[in-house]
Protein backbone atom coordinates (compact mmCIF):
# COMPACT_ATOMS: atom_id res chain seq x y z
CA UNK A 1 0.00 0.00 0.00
CA UNK A 2 0.72 3.32 -0.23
CA UNK A 3 1.36 6.05 2.62
CA UNK A 4 2.85 9.60 3.23
CA UNK A 5 5.07 10.01 6.50
CA UNK A 6 6.42 13.41 7.93
CA UNK A 7 9.76 12.22 8.73
CA UNK A 8 10.89 16.36 9.58
CA UNK A 9 9.06 19.39 10.75
CA UNK A 10 11.00 21.91 8.29
CA UNK A 11 8.51 22.22 4.79
CA UNK A 12 6.50 20.17 2.68
CA UNK A 13 9.06 18.15 1.40
CA UNK A 14 9.33 16.56 4.73
CA UNK A 15 5.63 14.90 3.76
CA UNK A 16 6.89 11.59 2.09
CA UNK A 17 5.18 8.75 -0.17
CA UNK A 18 6.17 5.05 0.67
CA UNK A 19 5.07 1.93 -0.39
CA UNK A 20 4.36 0.04 2.67
CA UNK A 21 3.06 -3.87 3.55
CA UNK A 22 -0.40 -3.50 4.06
CA UNK A 23 -1.47 -4.22 8.13
CA UNK A 24 -2.97 -7.23 8.55
CA UNK A 25 -5.86 -6.34 11.72
CA UNK A 26 -5.65 -8.62 15.12
CA UNK A 27 -8.44 -9.92 17.67
CA UNK A 28 -10.41 -6.96 17.75
CA UNK A 29 -9.41 -5.08 15.10
CA UNK A 30 -10.83 -4.07 11.08
CA UNK A 31 -8.82 -3.57 7.94
CA UNK A 32 -10.33 -0.27 6.27
CA UNK A 33 -9.73 1.22 2.91
CA UNK A 34 -9.26 4.38 3.36
CA UNK A 35 -11.70 6.55 0.45
CA UNK A 36 -10.51 9.88 2.31
CA UNK A 37 -8.83 12.24 4.51
CA UNK A 38 -9.50 15.82 5.83
CA UNK A 39 -7.57 18.43 6.94
CA UNK A 40 -6.85 20.12 10.06
CA UNK A 41 -4.85 23.06 11.37
CA UNK A 42 -3.10 20.54 13.47
CA UNK A 43 -1.41 19.18 10.39
CA UNK A 44 0.20 22.61 9.26
CA UNK A 45 1.24 23.07 12.82
CA UNK A 46 2.93 19.56 13.00
CA UNK A 47 4.65 20.34 9.71
CA UNK A 48 5.99 23.89 10.81
CA UNK A 49 6.89 22.74 14.27
CA UNK A 50 4.24 24.89 16.05
CA UNK A 51 2.11 22.35 17.35
CA UNK A 52 1.61 22.66 21.30
CA UNK A 53 1.61 19.42 21.97
CA UNK A 54 4.16 16.03 22.06
CA UNK A 55 4.51 14.77 17.92
CA UNK A 56 7.13 12.78 16.51
CA UNK A 57 8.78 12.37 13.37
CA UNK A 58 8.19 9.67 10.90
CA UNK A 59 4.89 9.20 11.13
CA UNK A 60 1.54 8.53 8.90
CA UNK A 61 0.15 12.33 9.42
CA UNK A 62 -3.73 13.72 9.81
CA UNK A 63 -6.18 12.14 12.43
CA UNK A 64 -9.43 12.04 10.36
CA UNK A 65 -10.57 9.88 7.67
CA UNK A 66 -13.15 7.73 6.29
CA UNK A 67 -13.46 4.47 4.51
CA UNK A 68 -14.88 1.11 3.72
CA UNK A 69 -14.14 -1.86 6.12
CA UNK A 70 -12.64 -4.45 3.66
CA UNK A 71 -11.35 -7.46 6.70
CA UNK A 72 -12.47 -8.33 10.33
CA UNK A 73 -9.95 -10.04 13.14
CA UNK A 74 -11.04 -12.33 15.07
CA UNK A 75 -13.57 -11.38 17.71
CA UNK A 76 -15.29 -8.53 15.77
CA UNK A 77 -18.50 -8.27 16.51
CA UNK A 78 -20.02 -4.54 16.17
CA UNK A 79 -18.60 -4.56 12.07
CA UNK A 80 -17.87 -6.43 9.27
CA UNK A 81 -17.36 -6.29 5.35
CA UNK A 82 -18.52 -3.05 3.55
CA UNK A 83 -19.65 -1.11 6.38
CA UNK A 84 -18.80 2.53 5.78
CA UNK A 85 -16.83 3.85 8.76
CA UNK A 86 -15.16 6.83 10.42
CA UNK A 87 -12.18 7.33 12.33
CA UNK A 88 -13.07 8.86 16.44
CA UNK A 89 -10.51 11.91 17.16
CA UNK A 90 -9.14 10.06 20.10
CA UNK A 91 -9.09 6.56 19.82
CA UNK A 92 -9.65 5.36 23.45
CA UNK A 93 -12.13 8.06 24.48
CA UNK A 94 -15.53 6.18 24.09
CA UNK A 95 -17.67 8.34 26.41
CA UNK A 96 -17.31 10.29 29.56
CA UNK A 97 -14.52 12.50 30.80
CA UNK A 98 -11.75 12.29 28.57
CA UNK A 99 -9.12 10.54 29.70
CA UNK A 100 -5.73 11.92 30.87
CA UNK A 101 -3.61 9.94 28.04
CA UNK A 102 -5.68 10.85 25.40
CA UNK A 103 -3.71 13.20 23.82
CA UNK A 104 -0.27 11.35 24.19
CA UNK A 105 -1.26 8.78 21.86
CA UNK A 106 -2.97 11.35 18.94
CA UNK A 107 -3.46 9.98 15.25
CA UNK A 108 -0.41 11.95 13.40
CA UNK A 109 1.26 13.13 16.48
CA UNK A 110 2.25 9.91 18.38
CA UNK A 111 0.51 7.54 16.14
CA UNK A 112 0.36 7.02 12.89
CA UNK A 113 -2.35 8.86 10.85
CA UNK A 114 -4.55 8.65 8.15
CA UNK A 115 -3.11 9.62 5.23
CA UNK A 116 -2.60 6.01 3.78
CA UNK A 117 -4.25 3.59 1.39
CA UNK A 118 -5.31 0.90 4.24
CA UNK A 119 -5.29 1.35 7.94
CA UNK A 120 -5.93 -0.88 10.73
CA UNK A 121 -8.37 0.05 13.64
CA UNK A 122 -9.80 -1.00 17.25
CA UNK A 123 -13.16 -1.74 16.30
CA UNK A 124 -14.00 0.52 19.04
CA UNK A 125 -11.91 3.16 17.79
CA UNK A 126 -14.77 3.86 14.45
CA UNK A 127 -18.23 4.74 13.68
CA UNK A 128 -20.79 3.74 10.92
CA UNK A 129 -21.39 7.02 8.88
CA UNK A 130 -24.60 8.50 7.98
CA UNK A 131 -25.81 6.85 4.72
CA UNK A 132 -26.67 10.47 2.85
CA UNK A 133 -23.08 11.36 3.37
CA UNK A 134 -20.17 10.69 1.34
CA UNK A 135 -16.79 9.07 2.13
CA UNK A 136 -15.36 12.98 1.77
CA UNK A 137 -17.83 14.59 3.79
CA UNK A 138 -17.89 11.64 6.25
CA UNK A 139 -13.95 12.55 6.73
CA UNK A 140 -15.10 16.11 7.77
CA UNK A 141 -16.52 14.55 11.08
CA UNK A 142 -14.19 13.40 13.56
CA UNK A 143 -12.28 16.64 14.76
CA UNK A 144 -13.76 19.56 13.35
CA UNK A 145 -17.49 18.70 13.46
CA UNK A 146 -17.24 16.50 17.29
CA UNK A 147 -15.37 19.94 18.07
CA UNK A 148 -18.36 22.47 16.92
CA UNK A 149 -21.01 20.25 18.59
CA UNK A 150 -19.06 19.85 21.87
CA UNK A 151 -18.86 24.02 21.48
CA UNK A 152 -22.20 24.06 21.14
CA UNK A 153 -23.31 21.84 23.53
CA UNK A 154 -21.06 20.73 25.76
CA UNK A 155 -21.78 22.13 28.92
CA UNK A 156 -23.56 25.86 27.01
CA UNK A 157 -26.50 23.53 26.19
CA UNK A 158 -27.24 26.37 23.11
CA UNK A 159 -30.87 26.67 21.84
CA UNK A 160 -33.11 28.70 20.44
CA UNK A 161 -32.60 32.65 21.07
CA UNK A 162 -29.48 32.29 22.27
CA UNK A 163 -26.49 34.31 20.03
CA UNK A 164 -23.18 32.54 19.14
CA UNK A 165 -20.26 33.97 17.77
CA UNK A 166 -17.84 32.36 15.26
CA UNK A 167 -14.46 33.43 13.87
CA UNK A 168 -13.54 32.88 10.20
CA UNK A 169 -14.21 30.09 7.51
CA UNK A 170 -12.31 27.09 8.60
CA UNK A 171 -14.16 23.71 9.25
CA UNK A 172 -14.79 24.15 13.09
CA UNK A 173 -16.59 27.69 12.72
CA UNK A 174 -18.45 26.66 9.57
CA UNK A 175 -19.82 23.41 11.38
CA UNK A 176 -20.87 25.66 14.20
CA UNK A 177 -22.81 28.27 12.16
CA UNK A 178 -24.38 25.06 10.74
CA UNK A 179 -25.38 23.98 14.16
CA UNK A 180 -26.27 26.86 15.96
CA UNK A 181 -28.70 27.43 13.56
CA UNK A 182 -30.26 24.17 13.47
CA UNK A 183 -30.66 24.93 16.84
CA UNK A 184 -32.52 27.92 16.48
CA UNK A 185 -29.84 30.07 17.71
CA UNK A 186 -28.22 33.63 15.67
CA UNK A 187 -24.87 33.64 14.70
CA UNK A 188 -22.48 36.37 14.69
CA UNK A 189 -19.18 35.60 12.45
CA UNK A 190 -15.61 37.47 12.20
CA UNK A 191 -13.91 37.38 8.60
CA UNK A 192 -11.22 39.75 6.90
CA UNK A 193 -13.01 38.98 3.63
CA UNK A 194 -15.99 40.31 1.96
CA UNK A 195 -16.05 37.50 -0.22
CA UNK A 196 -16.38 34.90 2.46
CA UNK A 197 -18.55 37.51 4.42
CA UNK A 198 -21.39 37.28 1.93
CA UNK A 199 -20.89 33.25 1.92
CA UNK A 200 -20.92 33.53 6.11
CA UNK A 201 -24.23 35.22 4.93
CA UNK A 202 -25.74 33.06 2.78
CA UNK A 203 -25.16 30.13 5.16
CA UNK A 204 -27.31 32.01 8.41
CA UNK A 205 -24.81 34.27 9.61
CA UNK A 206 -27.06 37.53 11.02
CA UNK A 207 -24.37 39.76 10.93
CA UNK A 208 -20.43 39.76 10.04
CA UNK A 209 -17.95 41.70 11.04
CA UNK A 210 -14.61 41.96 9.33
CA UNK A 211 -12.01 42.41 12.07
CA UNK A 212 -9.21 44.00 9.45
CA UNK A 213 -11.68 47.03 9.36
CA UNK A 214 -13.02 47.13 13.06
CA UNK A 215 -10.22 45.27 14.88
CA UNK A 216 -11.94 46.23 18.03
CA UNK A 217 -14.58 43.64 16.92
CA UNK A 218 -15.97 42.86 20.53
CA UNK A 219 -17.31 46.51 20.50
CA UNK A 220 -18.80 45.87 17.84
CA UNK A 221 -20.75 42.40 19.11
CA UNK A 222 -21.43 44.56 21.75
CA UNK A 223 -23.30 47.24 19.95
CA UNK A 224 -25.08 44.21 17.54
CA UNK A 225 -26.41 43.04 20.65
CA UNK A 226 -27.64 45.70 22.66
CA UNK A 227 -24.78 45.86 25.40
CA UNK A 228 -25.72 41.73 25.81
CA UNK A 229 -22.73 40.30 24.29
CA UNK A 230 -23.21 36.81 23.02
CA UNK A 231 -23.64 33.75 25.03
CA UNK A 232 -21.46 31.83 23.45
CA UNK A 233 -17.80 32.22 20.98
CA UNK A 234 -16.07 29.27 19.72
CA UNK A 235 -13.09 30.55 20.24
CA UNK A 236 -10.40 29.32 17.89
CA UNK A 237 -7.70 32.16 17.20
CA UNK A 238 -6.40 31.84 20.70
CA UNK A 239 -3.36 34.18 22.27
CA UNK A 240 -4.72 36.98 19.13
CA UNK A 241 -8.19 36.88 19.37
CA UNK A 242 -9.18 36.04 23.10
CA UNK A 243 -8.70 39.94 24.31
CA UNK A 244 -11.62 40.50 22.19
CA UNK A 245 -13.76 37.42 22.63
CA UNK A 246 -14.02 38.63 26.60
CA UNK A 247 -15.35 41.97 25.40
CA UNK A 248 -17.90 39.95 23.39
CA UNK A 249 -19.12 37.87 25.60
CA UNK A 250 -22.05 38.13 27.50
CA UNK A 251 -22.05 37.82 31.80
CA UNK A 252 -22.54 34.35 32.33
CA UNK A 253 -21.91 32.92 28.96
CA UNK A 254 -19.16 30.82 27.87
CA UNK A 255 -16.08 31.03 26.00
CA UNK A 256 -15.24 27.18 24.21
CA UNK A 257 -11.71 28.00 23.93
CA UNK A 258 -10.85 25.00 21.01
CA UNK A 259 -8.12 26.34 18.28
CA UNK A 260 -4.59 28.39 18.60
CA UNK A 261 -4.77 29.96 14.39
CA UNK A 262 -3.45 32.91 15.89
CA UNK A 263 -0.48 32.58 18.55
CA UNK A 264 0.67 36.62 18.65
CA UNK A 265 -1.89 38.48 20.82
CA UNK A 266 -2.15 39.78 23.78
CA UNK A 267 -3.32 36.60 25.49
CA UNK A 268 -5.36 36.36 28.47
CA UNK A 269 -5.74 39.42 31.07
CA UNK A 270 -6.70 37.74 34.47
CA UNK A 271 -8.59 40.93 35.01
CA UNK A 272 -10.60 41.02 32.12
CA UNK A 273 -11.94 37.00 32.62
CA UNK A 274 -13.04 37.96 36.45
CA UNK A 275 -14.80 40.97 35.10
CA UNK A 276 -16.48 39.10 32.07
CA UNK A 277 -18.22 36.87 34.48
CA UNK A 278 -17.76 34.06 31.68
CA UNK A 279 -17.14 30.35 31.70
CA UNK A 280 -13.75 29.99 30.67
CA UNK A 281 -13.26 26.39 28.53
CA UNK A 282 -10.51 24.75 26.83
CA UNK A 283 -11.39 21.38 25.09
CA UNK A 284 -10.18 19.04 23.11
CA UNK A 285 -12.42 17.80 20.10
CA UNK A 286 -14.64 15.01 21.81
CA UNK A 287 -15.70 11.82 22.60
CA UNK A 288 -16.92 8.55 20.09
CA UNK A 289 -20.10 9.17 21.53
CA UNK A 290 -20.07 13.17 20.40
CA UNK A 291 -19.22 11.42 16.69
CA UNK A 292 -22.46 9.12 17.11
CA UNK A 293 -24.39 12.30 18.04
CA UNK A 294 -23.11 14.09 15.35
CA UNK A 295 -23.63 11.51 12.89
CA UNK A 296 -27.35 11.55 14.31
CA UNK A 297 -27.42 14.73 13.94
CA UNK A 298 -26.10 15.23 10.27
CA UNK A 299 -28.78 12.42 8.82
CA UNK A 300 -31.85 14.06 11.49
CA UNK A 301 -31.17 17.26 9.82
CA UNK A 302 -29.68 16.64 6.14
CA UNK A 303 -26.98 19.10 7.00
CA UNK A 304 -24.21 18.74 4.39
CA UNK A 305 -20.30 19.00 5.30
CA UNK A 306 -19.08 22.41 3.52
CA UNK A 307 -15.71 21.22 1.31
CA UNK A 308 -13.82 23.93 -0.33
CA UNK A 309 -11.59 21.46 -2.27
CA UNK A 310 -10.99 17.82 -2.58
CA UNK A 311 -7.35 16.96 -3.44
CA UNK A 312 -6.29 13.38 -5.44
CA UNK A 313 -3.40 11.50 -3.16
CA UNK A 314 -0.54 12.08 -5.73
CA UNK A 315 -1.21 15.67 -4.85
CA UNK A 316 -1.45 15.51 -0.98
CA UNK A 317 1.39 18.59 -0.95
CA UNK A 318 -1.10 20.82 -2.75
CA UNK A 319 -3.90 19.73 -0.09
CA UNK A 320 -1.38 21.43 2.50
CA UNK A 321 -0.41 24.20 0.67
CA UNK A 322 -3.97 25.19 0.37
CA UNK A 323 -4.96 24.67 3.97
CA UNK A 324 -1.52 27.22 4.62
CA UNK A 325 -2.76 29.64 2.69
CA UNK A 326 -6.08 30.18 4.40
CA UNK A 327 -7.92 30.61 1.24
CA UNK A 328 -10.53 27.94 2.40
CA UNK A 329 -13.90 28.10 3.20
CA UNK A 330 -15.07 25.05 4.94
CA UNK A 331 -12.89 21.74 4.69
CA UNK A 332 -9.79 20.64 2.63
CA UNK A 333 -10.18 16.70 1.66
CA UNK A 334 -7.86 14.16 0.34
CA UNK A 335 -9.53 11.59 -1.58
CA UNK A 336 -7.32 8.20 -1.25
Amino acid sequence: MKSYRLVDFRSLDDLQLYEENTPQPQRGEVLIRVRAVSLNYRDIAMLGNTYPLSHRKGLVPTSDGAGEVVEVGPDVEDFKTGDRVAGIFHARWFGGRMPIYSNQRGYGSENDGWLCEFKVVSQEAIVRIPDNLSFEEAATLPCAAVTAWNALCGTSQIRAGHRVLIQGTGGVSIFALQFAKVLGASVIATTSSVAKAERLRQFGASEVINYKEEPQWGKRVRELTHGKGVDLIVEVGGPGTIAESLRAIAPGGEIASIGFLSAQGEGIDFFALFGSLATFRPFSVGSRETLEDVCAVMTMSNIKPVIDRIFEFNDAKAAYAHLGSGSHFGKIIIRC
